[in-house]
């Protein structure tokens, strides 16, 4: 569906044919987010692969192609309230916001100028912060936090950086693994981290009692041929096995993004940000053959499932 808002088609192109960002623009770019959020008074640090190449490269990782931030409602004053609020600031500045919500995180995308930065603000769900795509994170990583030296200026990072970093990217994170990094944080989140209890037993109703409330996956190969016995894994919430007619029948807690892992024969293919809703129906071709060049230029694909 073709998006006429400038903001917005900006915003999904940066998730569907992301790029390497310039490391120059970036570096404005973290600069101009740290004095709104200085100005406003809100307590954030760098996130995810921008914290990662803080850490590691002292710098931008080069194949990254967004920056990340974040913050927790509940701690350091944040409210969702405040959240509301430096949202429309964003927006006062001349940014594009694109704003989710789900019971787990907050999140606001702001766009300008072909780059995106996310602030993904976490909820406290049973005394932990969880991260995308399903990693589960002590607070005491965000109470007391370090402060690191980037891009000209000083910036708060989790405390200690090296327990954040292994439990989002796993042990081997000070390995540099270019594209393909996501195989090593989806295998890091176990199958149903995401989910209570409750969850867990609403997965047993749904996908054996009321299969007609479960999400749909239906695979298909190269020669669009539908795929038997293809696993399908939802990170943090539900793996299931396609039947003969190729479909996988999942439990899907609730409307967000999640990372999606399809394996057939010798096929495997991460897609790292997938919309899934509870009852959807979504079909799944493979992405095209591309050279490691290739992929390093291109990403990970994203929004690459149909919706049916």
């Amino acid at each position: 569906m073709a998006v006429h808002d400038p903001g917005a088609a900006a915003y999904q192109k940066s998730i569907t044919e992301p790029t390497p960002l310039n490391p120059a623009l970036a570096a404005r770019r973290m600069r101009e987010v740290k004095a709104i959020f200085d100005r406003l008074g809100v307590v954030f640090w760098l996130g995810s692969g921008t914290c990662l190449g803080a850490v590691r490269e002292g710098g931008f990782i080069p194949w990254d192609d967004e920056t990340d931030t974040a913050s927790v409602i509940g701690l350091h004053g944040l409210t969702e309230r405040r959240f509301d609020e430096v949202v429309r600031e964003f927006e006062s500045a001349g940014f594009y916001a694109h704003v989710g919500k789900n019971p787990r995180q907050n999140g606001m995308s702001i766009v300008r100028d072909g780059l995106r930065t996310d602030w993904t603000v976490h909820h406290i769900v049973h005394g932990y912060a969880w991260e995308f795509p399903g990693v589960k994170l002590p607070l005491d990583l965000f109470r007391n936090l370090q402060t690191i030296e980037f891009v000209g200026e000083e910036f708060r990072i989790p405390s200690p950086p090296e327990e954040y970093l292994a439990l989002k990217y796993g042990p081997l994170w000070r390995t540099p693994k270019g594209p393909g990094f996501e195989d090593d944080v989806v295998n890091n989140v176990r199958d149903g981290a995401m989910l209570t209890m409750t969850g867990k037993l609403a997965r047993l109703l749904f996908k054996h009692i009321m299969p007609s409330r479960a999400t749909w996956i239906r695979v298909f190969d190269r020669q669009g041929v539908p795929v038997p016995r293809a696993r399908i894994k939802v990170a943090g919430a539900d793996y299931s096995d396609t039947n003969s007619s190729g479909y996988a029948r999942l439990y899907i807690p609730g409307k967000a993004y999640y990372a999606v892992v399809v394996t057939f024969g010798k096929h495997r293919e991460v897609l790292y940000e997938e919309v899934l809703i509870p009852g959807g129906r979504y079909e799944y071709r493979p992405g095209p053959i591309v050279t490691v060049e290739e992929h390093y230029k291109a990403g990970v694909r994203a929004m690459a499932l149909t919706e049916k």
